[in-house]
């Protein structure tokens, strides 16, 4: 499994840190992830397209939390840069939307990471 436990952008010891071995806990979180991810997703996306910088804002800061406690920090490095850009009220639109397609590249692939660990952290 150590070999999923990182990449270019996951790194979940802090989460293995927190389990303190408990596999319900992880597998909890990952399950969380799952679920509430996408809708974060798509709640960014939404305002993105809208035009409605401080619910972008908003959701951008609800979601960079989560990428960080599952040590996605180039993802949450971005949001978080799109959360600043937002909240200005002003921000350089083509420059946002290329950092969210990239920050949604990433927690897709990602996502596929998780679901396997889910499944080998079951399995054990």
């Amino acid at each position: 499994m150590s070999e999923i436990l990182s990449g270019p952008d996951l790194d979940l010891s802090l989460l293995y840190e927190i389990a303190d071995g408990s596999s319900e806990f992880m597998v909890d979180s990952i399950d969380m992830f799952l679920q509430q991810t996408p809708e974060s997703l798509t709640q960014v996306s939404e305002a993105l397209d809208a035009q409605d910088w401080p619910t972008a804002g908003a959701a951008a800061h609800k979601l960079k939390s989560t990428l960080g406690f599952f040590g996605m920090l180039v993802s949450q490095a971005l949001i978080q840069q799109i959360e600043l850009s937002c909240k200005s009220g002003n921000p350089d639109v083509p420059e946002v939307l290329a950092k969210f397609s990239q920050v949604s590249e990433n927690i897709a692939e990602n996502t596929d990471k998780l679901i396997k660990i889910k499944a080998e952290t079951l399995a054990s």
